[in-house]
């Protein structure tokens, strides 16, 4: 049975002491959740305040980002080893928006992937379509590309510890969201990818998550699909009451 995993992608907001303030919010308001594993994703400078915050709880800590080499002259760049010594326990890796601004493509997201598993993070890799690549009919296509090439040379060992964000581009920070339904039949295309790739058995032990404009009101649409483990939620995220209904959306 797979564990349900709600991570919230702060992006690039909270200070510091709004970063703490969230957290202490959150810890109290999900205090009675037993069945859902939660992680934060703050921003790099929040990391280490938010890893206090964590530490000796049920919550896990994750980052947004890394660079693929351990250390040297790379300018604004945080390494695998990095965010493990600050307590860093999952790492989104190959999300749209680093794709979009930044230029990331394939062959270097599977470089970060493998420097995840170098350094004992799981990976929270994301994939997903735009809007004009979803109307010429490329979703399955480009999705299981993604993750293909995101994979490869990664040991199976190592694969079964992934986690898999289907993040629709043109649902993301836009207020569309995509249906139970579709998203439940891309992320089955996705855990056909993993079967083709390793085996059916660990393909079904992979967590995939859905992403995009994830609320409280259309949480239990997406949960009811039986290939979808949870969410990576954005905006919501960022409010205690709405990353709360989300976790707790199995509870009356």
């Amino acid at each position: 049975m797979r564990r349900p995993l709600i991570a919230g992608n702060w992006k690039m907001f909270k200070t510091t002491g709004e970063a703490r303030a969230l957290v202490n919010g959150l810890k109290e308001s999900l205090a009675g959740n037993n069945g859902v594993e939660v992680a934060f994703c703050p921003p790099f400078t929040a990391l280490a305040a938010v890893a206090e915050l964590v530490a000796g709880t049920p919550f896990q800590l994750g980052a947004q980002n890394l660079f693929w080499e351990d250390e040297g002259a790379y300018t604004g760049e945080i390494s695998g080893l990095m965010l493990k010594d600050l307590g860093c326990c999952y790492v989104i890796i190959g999300h749209s928006e680093r794709r979009q601004y930044f230029g990331e493509t394939d062959e270097q997201v599977n470089k970060k992937v493998k420097a995840a598993f170098k350094h004992g993070l799981e990976p929270i890799l994301c994939v997903g379509e735009t809007l004009a690549q979803r109307e010429a009919g490329e979703t399955e296509q480009l999705v299981k590309t993604q993750v293909e090439k995101a994979l490869a040379g990664v040991p199976a060992e190592a694969a079964q510890r992934i986690v898999i964000a289907y993040e629709p581009i043109w649902a993301i920070g836009t207020g569309r969201s995509s249906s139970g339904a579709d998203a439940g039949r891309v992320t089955g295309l996705i855990r056909q990818t993993l079967a083709a790739l390793y085996s059916p058995e660990l393909a079904g032990k992979i967590r995939i998550l859905y992403g995009g404009s994830v609320k409280p009101g259309n949480i239990e649409e997406f949960m009811a699909e039986p290939e979808i483990d949870g969410a990576l939620v954005g905006g919501a995220s960022l409010d205690i009451n709405s990353f709360t209904g989300i976790v707790l959306y199995n509870t009356d």
